[in-house]
């Protein structure tokens, strides 16, 4: 429950503190006097965004602040979610800069919108999930049916599963659009991949063909210096190894003379061995070049060929057109598997749709089974809020499987008994769908653990005998929940546990907004007010007293 709510700088409140009952307190005052600003100042720490035009003082910020009791069981997925410091108190905090900066925190950690949001939304229900225009949606009409149907485990459980079918779905409508798209690829694919299949390449080969060509193409020029590198080594007049040889010879013989000329005889014998392997190296390989114009006119031929493929397919190298082809062969493979990959996918979501269908129809008829009941305890409570020709009906039809099962939940309206209902969106007042909003929350408050209830003007449009029925389902309601509602009805404001009092005054220049909690002799007085005027008669003061003792 909300316990403190802090107000500093905001609109016509320059610095407001108040605590609030854990039961039903009801906020009243003269028009203007500011009591809707107090939901203002609220709506900011529920995610509200913030208008810096709202600073009371312009030259400070403004701080809302509210301090919640909760249950800790009620919070802790969230704040494990968020991995955020549980405390035995939630304080929720807005500042507004006024350049118009806005920061959030929770227990002092700064937050962003969207998770303040989440987290208030399980603490206060103001324009939020059970306010009036809600109340005109199909999503909330089936919540408030679920809610009375008590079957939160069981629609979970049904939920996981739908997502579990709806991904299965996506991904056959992926594999289909696949199989269609290769069905169009597949035939140009297979022309590619049979051509480089018929061309039967090899690993490194255009490198080894253009080697090869080159060889061939200098074949004459290479065999002419090969055969004149091997005759002057050993076949001209002096050939160059018979020269190295005697040289080598005349050095041998000076070794007796000095002790360096040794190894230097040494060193040439090797120089001559080393020349004559060159030599016989020279002519294996002079051996070995012969010029093929058969073999030159094959290379030239499969080069041509696997260029034009090079060129097709934007490659250099032998290896790309390679993983060209192996990518092809996977892509045409995978688009045979297609049909069994949709086929098996096929088979498990009829039977995921079979299984849904069947808890989609018990969850249908546990709804059905809310309806009659439903529809008389709201149409009784209409009638006790001032609203006896009205009649509300619950129209059940089937629709496709969806999240929350199969049923198009719609509340139909009746103001008049013509028998002639309405989607309520269409045929209810505002006034109307603000008691309509009470009476359905005050059902469905028995059934689940609604947050802090917030009521603004609710009564509008209504008096007397009604205004006093809405009071007493108020104050019901208050039994199990803490309810804050401002009010002009004396009737209502008769069955507060806290009343508070809304008034402006003059401060300088500037008018400033106070609430204060009355007593019971200053609730007797307001309320006398709110029923006489300005001055209440004896009589109206009186009546008071019996609104405020009953």
């Amino acid at each position: 429950m909300l316990y403190r709510l802090i107000i500093q700088n905001y609109a016509i409140i320059d610095n407001l503190e108040i605590d609030f009952a854990g039961n039903l307190n009801v906020i009243t005052g003269e028009t203007g006097a500011g009591k809707s600003i107090l939901l203002g100042a609220l709506s900011l720490i529920l995610g509200e965004r913030a208008d810096p035009g709202v600073l009371f003082d312009k030259s400070r910020k403004c701080v809302i602040e509210g301090m919640f009791k909760v249950k800790k069981q009620q919070i802790q997925a969230f704040f494990e979610e968020h991995e955020l410091d549980m405390e035995d108190q939630l304080i929720l905090r807005r500042e507004i800069s006024a350049a118009g900066k806005s920061r959030a925190f929770i227990n002092d950690t700064p937050v962003n919108l969207s998770q303040l949001s989440a987290l208030t939304q399980l603490l206060v229900d103001l324009h939020q999930q059970f306010d009036t225009l809600e109340l005109e949606k199909s999503d909330f009409q089936r919540e408030v049916i679920d809610a009375l149907a008590g079957h939160p485990d069981q629609l979970s459980a049904y939920t996981r599963r739908f997502y579990d079918y709806a991904a299965q779905q996506k991904e056959l409508k992926d594999l289909l659009q696949q199989r269609d798209q290769a069905n169009k690829e597949s035939d140009y694919n297979k022309f590619l991949l049979d051509e480089l299949l018929e061309t039967d390449l090899k690993d490194g080969e255009i490198e080894s063909l253009e080697a090869e060509q080159q060889l061939l193409s200098h074949s004459e020029e290479i065999k002419g210096t090969l055969d004149r590198v091997y005759f002057q080594l050993k076949e001209e007049e002096q050939p160059v190894l018979q020269q190295l040889r005697q040289l080598q010879a005349s050095l041998q013989s000076l070794s007796a003379f000095h002790k360096e000329v040794p190894a230097l005889a040494e060193r040439m014998q090797s120089s001559y061995l080393e020349l004559q392997d060159i030599a016989a190296e020279v002519e294996r390989l002079n051996d070995g070049v012969q010029y093929d114009a058969e073999r030159m006119e094959e290379v030239n031929d499969r080069l041509a060929q696997i260029y034009k493929l090079q060129k097709k397919h934007g490659v250099q190298q032998t290896l790309e057109l390679l993983q060209i082809r192996d990518r092809l062969q996977a892509d045409l493979d995978s688009a045979l598997n297609l049909d069994d990959r949709i086929t098996t996918l096929e088979k498990k979501i009829a039977a995921l749709e079979a299984a849904l269908q069947q808890e989609a129809a018990k969850i249908t008829q546990q709804r059905q089974a809310q309806v009659k009941p439903f529809e008389e305890k709201v149409n009784g409570l209409l009638a006790q809020v001032g609203m006896p020709n009205a009649r509300i009906k619950v129209d059940i039809r089937q629709a496709p499987l969806q999240a929350y099962g199969q049923d198009a939940i719609e509340f139909l309206f009746d103001a008049n008994k013509s028998n002639q209902f309405g989607p309520i969106r269409k045929v209810a007042s505002g006034g109307e769908l603000s008691r309509l909003m009470l009476c359905i929350k005050s059902l469905v408050a028995r059934s689940v653990a609604l947050p802090t209830l917030i009521f603004d003007e609710i009564d509008t449009g209504i008096s007397g005998e009604a205004a006093k029925q809405v009071g007493i389902i108020m104050k019901e309601l208050a039994r199990g929940h803490q309810v804050i509602c401002i009010t002009h009805q004396p009737q209502l404001a008769g069955k507060a546990d806290a009343h508070y009092f809304v008034y402006k005054q003059m401060e300088g220049e500037k008018v400033n907004t106070h609430v204060r909690l009355l007593t019971q002799e200053e609730r007797i007085t307001a309320i006398a007010r709110m029923l006489g005027g300005e001055k209440p008669t004896a009589a109206a003061i009186e009546n008071a007293r019996e609104m405020v003792a009953q």
